[in-house]
C-alpha cells in the first residue's frame, strides 16, 4: 500500500523537528537540564571533596599540637605569665606585626565593630587568647582546658599559604586561601618558644644557633630543607630560607615546588609530617641519601609511620581543594593594557619566554625542571633537592606575590630585574621599551 505524499511530507517534517530538538539537547553550548548536576554523583563527590579539602587546609593540625604545644611549648609564650604561661605573652599588635592574620568572618559583628572603633585593647595578650578561642587566627588552633586555659597549640596549611584582604584593618579581613603570606615571619614566631632544645638536638647544634638561624629568615621566608640537610646558610653567607610560594594556580602543573620535589600531594605529605610535625605516613627513599640529606637520613624521615595516621586520609581532598584554587586576576588599573598587549607579542617571540612558560599553564606541560646553568643562576637550592634542578614557575597571579622579591629566594627585587637577567643571560637585546612592555604583560597574567 502506498503512503500518501502529504502524510510522507508530515512524517519527514515531524522527524526533522524531533531531530532538531534532540540536537539542541546534545549541543554542548545548550543550557544544561535543571538539576542535572545535583543528581550527578561525580559532581556531588567533587563538592564533598572541596568542602573536606577546605576544612583540612584551614583547620586540620594533623596532630601537630603534640610538637608545637607539647614539645616547643609555644602556647605558653603566647599566653604569657598572667594567663598560665611564661613571659609577657603575645598581643594582637605583636602577632599582626609578625604577619599572623585574623579571619574577620570568625568574629561576631559586635566584636569586629569594637575592634574597628579602637574599643578593644590590641596590646593585651588576653585578646589574642580570645581570638584563638574563636578560631579567628588564620592557620593556628588553640587548645583550651575545662578552665579555659590555653594548654596547647597547633598549626595548619593556611598559616603560610593564606592571607586576608585587610577589609577591616591591616591583617584583619576575609581569608584568601592559596595566597603566599609574605608578611609572616615564621622564624620570629617559632623563636617565641621557650624551649627549642629538640630542634637543636635534631640538627646537632646549640639552641642559641637555632635561634640565630630562625632570626635570619625574615618575613615571608621558610627553610623547608633545613631539617633534611642542616644547611642553614648559603656559601656566600645568606640565609638558606626561600620565599613562601602561593598554593593557587597549580592545576595542570607537574612539579609544585621551586626545586621540583614532586606534586602537591607529595609536598602536602612531606610538610604535614616533617615540617608541621603531624602524625601520619610519609615515604620517600630519596631521603636515605646520607650525603645529600644527612639529617633526614639519620632520623629516618624517608620512612615515617604513625598509628593512628592522621594525615594520609586527608591528602586526596586537600589536593583536590588546592588544585581548585585558581590564580586571582589582577586588579583593574594595575597594569597598562596596551603595553601588556605589546608584551604578549614579545613574550611569545623575541623574549623567548614562551619556550618554557607555555600558555595557559605558563610552565611546561610535562617535565618542568631545569638545570641551574640553563637559567643562569647558582645551584645552592637546587642541590638541596633530589633532581638538583629548578622548576619553571607558573606565572598566573604573579602580581600577588611581588612582596619579598622574585625567584625562589627573592634574589630579584622587581620584575624589571628578572627581565634584565634574562635579557643579558640569553642575549635577547631587548630595548628599554620592550622590557617595560614585557613587565606589564607579566603583571596582567
Amino acid at each position: 500500500m502506498k503512503t500518501p505524499s502529504h502524510a510522507l511530507g508530515l512524517g519527514i517534517s515531524g522527524l526533522a523537528a524531533l531531530l532538531f530538538l534532540v540536537a539542541g539537547h546534545l549541543d554542548p553550548a545548550a543550557e544544561p537540564v535543571p538539576d542535572r548536576d545535583h543528581r550527578d554523583t561525580v559532581f556531588q563527590d567533587a563538592l564533598r571533596m572541596l568542602r573536606e579539602g577546605r576544612q583540612t587546609f584551614r583547620f586540620d593540625t594533623f596532630g601537630d599540637e603534640e610538637f608545637w604545644g607539647g614539645t616547643l611549648r609555644l602556647h605558653e609564650a603566647i599566653a604569657g605569665a598572667a594567663h598560665g604561661g611564661v613571659g609577657p605573652g603575645l598581643s594582637p599588635v605583636d602577632a599582626l606585626a609578625a604577619g599572623l592574620k585574623v579571619d574577620q568572618e570568625a568574629l561576631s559583628r559586635g566584636l569586629l565593630n569594637l575592634i574597628k572603633r579602637g574599643r578593644v585593647d590590641l596590646n593585651d595578650p588576653a585578646v589574642t587568647l580570645e581570638l584563638l578561642r574563636r578560631d579567628a587566627v588564620v592557620g593556628v588552633t588553640g587548645f583550651f582546658d575545662t578552665e579555659d586555659r590555653l594548654v596547647s597549640l597547633g598549626i595548619q596549611c593556611a598559616l603560610c599559604h593564606s592571607t586576608v584582604d585587610d577589609d577591616s584593618a591591616p591583617g584583619i579581613g576575609r581569608r584568601l586561601d592559596g595566597w603566599a603570606n609574605r608578611d609572616l615571619d615564621v622564624g620570629a614566631v617559632v623563636n617565641l618558644s621557650p624551649d627549642l632544645s629538640s630542634v637543636a638536638d635534631l640538627l646537632g647544634v646549640a639552641e642559641s644557633t637555632v635561634r640565630e638561624v630562625l632570626t635570619s629568615w625574615g618575613p615571608g621566608k621558610f627553610d623547608a630543607a633545613l631539617l633534611l640537610d642542616g644547611l642553614a646558610f648559603a656559601p656566600g653567607g645568606g640565609s638558606g630560607a626561600t620565599l613562601i610560594p602561593p598554593a593557587f594556580g597549580l592545576a595542570g602543573v607537574n612539579l609544585h615546588t621551586s626545586t621540583g620535589w614532586g606534586s602537591a600531594t607529595h609536598w602536602n605529605a612531606f610538610v604535614a609530617n616533617i615540617e608541621m610535625h603531624g602524625k601520619g605516613t610519609f615515604i620517600d627513599p630519596r631521603l636515605d641519601d646520607a650525603e645529600q640529606f644527612p639529617v633526614a637520613a639519620a632520623n629516618g624521615f624517608g620512612h615515617i609511620r604513625n598509628d593512628p595516621d592522621l594525615v594520609t586520609s586527608k591528602l586526596a581532598a586537600l589536593q583536590f581543594y588546592q588544585l581548585a584554587l585558581v590564580a586571582p586576576a589582577p586588579p583593574a588599573g594595575s597594569f597598562d593594557p596596551l603595553a601588556a598587549q605589546r608584551g604578549d607579542e614579545l613574550f611569545g617571540n623575541k623574549a623567548r619566554c614562551a619556550e618554557c612558560h607555555v600558555a595557559p599553564l605558563f610552565t611546561e606541560p610535562g617535565w618542568n625542571l631545569h638545570r641551574p646553568e640553563e637559567i643562569g643562576i647558582d645551584d645552592f637550592q637546587a642541590s638541596r633537592s633530589p633532581d638538583r634542578g629548578y622548576r619553571t614557575t607558573p606565572l598566573k597571579g604573579l602580581w600577588t606575590h611581588a612582596r619579598g622579591g622574585f625567584y625562589h629566594d627573592g634574589r630579584f627585587a622587581t620584575l624589571d630585574q628578572v627581565v634584565d637577567h634574562y635579557d643579558q643571560f640569553l642575549a635577547l637585546a631587548l630595548t628599554a621599551q620592550e622590557k617595560a612592555d614585557l613587565v606589564q604583560y607579566l603583571l596582567s597574567l
